[in-house]
């Protein structure tokens, strides 16, 4: 299994957007786990100050994308956020509220000591800059910040774990951590697939919208039969990598029902983004999606066996053994 960070934490009695070990106790959020959380009284601190420094050098791993190397603080750190954008990108701001796909170095102000980074996982993190999401921190000190950006910060612990600090990483109360960042992409509810469009000539088969507005596609539902087989197909087909059967991916997406053309779930309704574990859905999902490229959108057709059969979410609107149509937009992989 992949291993996962130790840093990232939320308040008390919300989930962490990343934590340690397997997999095997995510659930369908993105890089949901018992990872420690953060004081309520780091939660509840006012907005920090942005400040210039101090900040130390980074002496090695200068480029985008490299992993850096950085000296240890010198003298007292900031108490409130010290941000340095070292490089400056050309790409999409981040706003609060959006997910961002992220190499990341996080170590201790007072002797360098590396807690976790995700240059040598060769997995960037995807997480949401979001109260409640992660760490504040990381919120206050990444929100209107660049794609293609390196941003170099210090939180303290009023913005990080708290007086409690983490114990499980080694973080005292008293600690302040340092991170650089390097923002790949950020994506927000607008976002949409990225590719060429695929032709759609089978007549037994829902035809999907290829608009790409961040509006959501539409689906139409042929008179036919539904299939007794999986189908997942390209409708627009990207040139990302491909997803593995453990992959995390963030989307956008579409569900109705077969019989009926009803919408029962939508991330274009809600707003909201949803990112998991393809090991966490229901089986036509994780399947019809394996192998699928990064930036596609993809037809799923999943037939009950693979979906709900005959015990469907309380309150979707789905009957026992439904059909299930889905337009999936593949917008990032962790």
């Amino acid at each position: 299994m992949r291993r996962r960070s130790l840093l990232i934490a939320v308040p008390t009695g919300l989930v962490t957007l990343a934590g340690c070990g397997d997999d095997e106790s995510d659930t369908s959020k993105a890089g949901d786990s018992a990872s420690p959380a953060a004081s309520e009284s780091a939660s509840a601190a006012p907005p920090p100050k942005i400040v210039d420094g101090p900040l130390p050098a980074i002496t090695a791993g200068t480029k985008f994308g490299e992993k850096p190397t950085v000296a240890k603080g010198s003298g007292d750190p900031s108490k409130q956020l010290a941000v340095k954008t070292v490089i400056a990108g050309g790409g999409k701001v981040v706003a609060e509220g959006d997910f961002i796909l992220a190499n990341y170095l996080g170590q201790l102000w007072d002797n360098a000591k590396v807690l976790d980074n995700s240059y040598d996982r060769k997995a960037p993190l995807l997480t949401q800059i979001a109260q409640g999401s992660t760490m504040e921190g990381w919120r206050y000190a990444l929100t209107g910040k660049k794609a293609g950006s390196r941003v170099e910060f210090s939180v303290p612990p009023t913005w990080g774990f708290g007086k409690a600090g983490n114990p499980q990483v080694g973080v005292k109360g008293t600690d302040t951590l340092l991170f650089v960042f390097d923002i790949e992409d950020t994506f927000t509810a607008k976002s949409s697939a990225k590719g060429k469009d695929v032709a759609q000539d089978d007549a037994d088969l829902p035809k999907v919208g290829t608009n790409t507005d961040g509006k959501a596609p539409s689906i139409d539902i042929p008179k036919a039969g539904a299939p007794t087989k999986l189908v997942a197909n390209y409708v627009i087909e990207g040139d990302g990598e491909e997803l593995k059967a453990d992959s995390t991916v963030l989307v956008q997406y579409k569900g109705v029902i077969w019989d009926t053309g009803k919408e029962f779930d939508s991330t274009y309704s809600s707003g909201k983004l949803t990112s998991f574990s393809l090991q966490q859905v229901v089986k036509g999902w994780a399947q019809g999606l394996t192998g699928k490229k990064v930036g596609s959108r993809v037809l799923i057709v999943i037939p009950p066996k693979l979906g709900y059969a005959d015990s469907p979410p309380a309150g979707s609107g789905i009957k026992k053994d439904s059909t299930l149509v889905f337009s999936v937009d593949i917008l990032a992989k962790m």
